[in-house]
């Protein structure tokens, strides 16, 4: 059974819903009634701290500041996601689709993939694979299988697609607890000056460098890795800690250090790099149309980031209140973007919608004039009441404007929008009679109006335009990890990862 941490961060102001960090301290466990897996290495038998589920603890939001940014004041100047420098020569040739376009192609077999942990495509269309501590990439100019091993750590989690012939892999850590020897200190601050003690934000006391909890720095967060197009290797290009924000919506402005002491602070509070509150990666989703294209989303124990090249902004979350006025952001498993663009997130507790703005630095912007919110923080009634886990794996809508939202243990819901700033809005169970659709682990809303769902157990299951439910039988397998879909190329591509191995349909 997997255990949960119950956790809050307390939110003095409500302005700052999407954007906390803050003084977090742990509280009592509560079992996981569910004992369903998504995907190995996520919700499977990792159990340190990757299905905690929450933000522990209580303290003041250290995501809220408006622009005082602590470290920030060079300028990174690579925000308008050109990012000089480091895309040359990772693209392998022109960005077409040479992809079958049958409509069912078993690509385990076909390219020699086998069974993996996780899957992305990238925007030159090369299908990128994880296995472990192993990368892979199917080239679409040759469409032969690249491995290389022991590129990245064996508590990786996923594999996104980014710009062309780029990919970015996360990792899972343990969420961090009361340090015996700092007592009173927030359990996610760390002290990055050497010379002098430092004061988190809503304390008073001024604690001491530790090169121990430095090495904190190290665990979990994304790494980019890249196509070399001249010798076809796979290459680790980066361990993102490149932070920027646009602070009072001026100029975009690196926040903080990148490396100290010789330790990559990774991804961390782009508000306050002292906060390293974004440690496991749980999810994913890239941007495969539209303005903003090629950027990728990443859900944590913690929020969600913002991802662009090799720069990145962390983090905004849902979340609510309790009535001692404490703020709870449960993990984000589920992640999806929009007919129209909006991100879609949804962790254990909440969903929101928003409308990101161009400019990465924005994306922690809690002004929704800068990002434009249709929903902010919501659950549904329907289902649970707020304090209970829902345990969301899946959120997406449908061509039809609709909106759908699949759990881990809950089954299939239909969400109808009431008012953004609504605390619930109204949700009606789908299928509630078909048994598969108990447990999912992922969806996927396809350009002919179809909504594709994952169960743990049952095989595919497809939501058709029409509204019909019915099997894909196509897709053997009992147990499905994960979807992605790629909806820029005709006929649609929609990757099917399940326990057996990887397969691709088109035309949806």
């Amino acid at each position: 059974m997997n255990r949960r941490l119950l956790g809050v961060c307390v939110g003095a102001m409500v302005m700052s819903v999407w954007a906390c960090g803050g003084n977090d301290e742990p509280t009592t466990p509560v079992e996981d009634p569910g004992d369903v897996d998504t995907r190995p290495g996520i919700d499977a038998g990792t159990d340190a701290g990757t299905d905690a589920g929450t933000d522990a603890g209580t303290g003041t939001d250290a995501g809220t500041d408006a622009g005082t940014d602590a470290g920030t004041g060079t300028d990174a100047g690579t925000d308008a996601g050109t990012d000089a420098g480091t895309d040359g020569g990772t693209e392998p040739g022109p960005v077409t689709d040479r992809w079958p376009t049958d409509p069912v192609t078993n690509y385990s077999q076909r390219y020699g993939i086998g069974q993996v942990r996780s899957v992305g495509l990238d925007q030159g269309k090369n299908l990128w694979v994880l296995d472990g501590n192993r990368v892979g990439v199917v080239r679409a100019d040759t469409q032969k299988l690249v491995w290389v091993s022991g590129a990245v750590g064996g508590n990786s989690t996923f594999i996104c697609g980014g710009a062309a012939g780029r990919a970015y892999v996360g990792y899972s850590a343990e969420d961090l607890q009361p340090d015996p020897e700092y007592p009173g200190l927030h359990t996610n601050f760390i002290v990055t000056d050497t010379e002098k003690c430092e004061v988190p934000v809503g304390d008073t006391q001024c604690y001491p460098f530790s090169a121990r909890r430095l090495q904190y720095y190290k665990d979990g967060d994304v790494d980019a890795v890249k196509l070399d197009a001249l010798s076809g290797q796979v290459l680790v290009e980066d361990h993102l800690n490149q932070s920027v924000r646009h602070p009072g919506g001026g100029t975009a402005t690196q926040t903080g250090p990148r490396v100290v002491e010789g330790v990559s602070l990774g991804i961390r509070n782009s508000n306050d790099h002292h906060f390293d509150e974004d440690r496991s990666m749980l999810s994913c989703v890239s941007v495969m149309k539209g303005a903003n294209k090629g950027d990728v989303y990443v859900g944590s124990n913690h929020g969600v980031t913002r991802i662009r090249n090799l720069e990145y902004n962390a983090h905004r979350h849902p979340v609510w209140f309790d009535s001692n006025g404490s703020q709870y952001a449960g993990y984000t498993y589920s992640l999806g973007i929009a007919q129209d663009g909006d991100v879609l997130m949804a962790n254990d507790w909440n969903f929101g919608i928003v409308k990101p703005s161009p400019r990465l630095g924005d994306w922690d912007n809690t002004d929704t004039a800068i990002n434009p919110a249709k929903v902010k923080s919501s659950y549904l009634p329907e289902l649970n009441s707020q304090s209970a886990f829902d345990y969301w794996r899946g959120f997406q809508q449908t061509t039809d404007g609709r909106y759908y939202l699949g759990s881990k243990s809950l089954g299939l819901w239909q969400m109808e929008l009431t008012t953004s700033t609504s605390p619930t809005q109204k949700g009606t169970r789908i299928g509630a009679e078909v048994g598969a659709l108990d447990a999912i682990n992922s969806l996927a809303a396809t350009n002919d109006g179809s909504l594709f769902i994952a169960t743990n157990a049952g095989g595919l299951y497809r939501l058709t335009p029409a509204k019909t439910l019915e099997k894909v039988d196509a897709v053997r397998a009992n147990r499905v990890l994960q979807l992605v879909y790629d909806p820029s190329v005709t006929p649609g591509m929609l990757l099917v990862l399940t326990s057996d191995g990887l397969t691709v349909l088109r035309g949806y």
